[in-house]
Parts: C-alpha cells; structure tokens; sequence
C-alpha cells in the first residue's frame, strides 16, 4: 500500500488532482482497482495536507445485480460513505438494444449516471481506478482501432456538467494493484457483465504482454513519452 500511495501523491502532485474542500465521487465497479482506489484515497487523507471527503458510488445495471454486502461492510468498517445508485443500463444494452459490440454504449452509459450521481451526492470531482496499464492498454487501442495517438487523461474537465474527472492511480501498475488488494483483502466481486473477459482490452493486455516479453523498459518508455509535454502534449 504504501507504494500505491506513493505513485497517487506523485500524480496529486503532477497533476493537482485534489484540492482543498473536494468532495471526490469514486467509482467502485466491484473489481480491485477501484476498490484499491477508495482504500487509498481514504488513506491518503492521513498523508497529505488536503483536506478533502470522499463517497463510494457502485451502479447497480439493473440485468445483473452486484452484490455489495461485503463492500458496504468494508466501508462501514473504514468510515467511508458509500451509495448504491440503480440503473438500466444493462436492460438497455443487454436485452433492448441487443448489442453485440456493447462496450462503447455501455461505457457512456456508466459514465453519464456516475456523474449524474456524484453530482447527486455534491461531489465535484469523479475518481476512477485506472492505472497505467490501462493508460498503455487504451493508447493502443486508440492507435490500432481508430489510427491516432490517444488516451485518457490524469485529469479532464466535463464542461457540459461542471465535474473533474481525476485518475489518481496513472503512475502505479496493475500487478501493485493486485497485491495490494491480496495483502489487505479487499472486498472484491464479480460485475456479472456478460462481456466480461471477452473484450478489445483483454486482446490489449496480451499484446502488451508480449511486447514487454521482448522489449522489458516497454512501459517505462511509454510513460516517458506520454509526459513529453513539447511533442505530444497528451499529459
């Protein structure tokens, strides 16, 4: 954990993700990387000088329902606020719409109703448990799929609903992720997407695996050149 804190007070620092009197929705999916986020960012309030609250969000998709006993009790436990938001999202993707591609649609769908409940909630800032490898990961997807240069950003502004969205987790790697869940044990649980495991992504991950087999500093120059604001001015 304290490797994990140490890569989120790095980006805090880059980037100037959380300020004084944010309050910060953070988007718990079930899965460990946003359930390592809302451990840390609760954490963090130890170490840094910001004063800042934080509310855990999960949306329930409504064709498959997640069960968030263990998470609620987890945060009971860690005094951490935490609402479970109902949606459609899944009736809609799933059964009226019958995508068969369903991650771009399902994916604006979350993200409109994340925001709407953190607004919901007087949140200002959104938190999501992206790390570096899904930055590498989306690059790709980005350069292969679409043929430009692109991914997410540590921090974007939503104009059109006056919200942050904030990636804190940018600088550390999944595999710290999942000791860190594995050592604190983390109340991770299933989405129940139907899609899950069988996604664009998951084809990234094998890529990139096999790229870093063969090239080991693959990643670390990456980062370098994500960072280089004088060429590519992506960060």
């Amino acid at each position: 954990m304290k490797k994990l804190l140490g890569c989120i007070r790095r980006a805090d620092e880059d980037f100037g993700l959380i300020k004084d009197g944010d309050r910060i929705a953070v988007g718990v999916s079930g899965g460990k990387d946003s359930i390592a986020l809302l451990y840390a960012l609760r954490l963090y309030k130890y170490f840094s000088k910001t004063k800042y609250d934080i509310i855990g969000i999960t949306l329930d998709m409504g064709l498959f329902h997640p069960d968030t006993d263990e998470i609620q009790k987890f945060c009971s436990a860690n005094d951490i606020e935490y609402k479970v938001v109902p949606t459609k999202i899944g009736n809609i993707v799933f059964e009226a719409r019958k995508e068969s591609n369903p991650c771009a649609l399902c994916s604006n769908l979350k993200r409109g109703a994340l925001h709407n409940a953190a607004i919901e909630e007087n949140c200002n800032k959104v938190a999501l448990g992206h790390h570096f490898d899904d930055v590498l990961e989306t690059l790709m997807m980005s350069l292969l799929y679409e043929g430009r240069f692109n991914t997410f950003s540590p921090l974007t502004y939503m104009e059109r609903k006056n919200i942050y969205v904030i990636r804190p987790m940018v600088y550390a790697s999944e595999m710290e992720i999942i000791g860190v869940a594995k050592r604190h044990n983390l109340p991770v649980f299933k989405s129940g997407c139907p899609a899950d495991g069988t996604t664009k992504r998951e084809e990234m991950k094998e890529a990139v695996r096999v790229i870093v087999k063969k090239y080991p500093d693959f990643k670390e120059r990456v980062l370098t050149a994500l960072k280089n604001k004088e060429t590519q001015k992506l960060w």
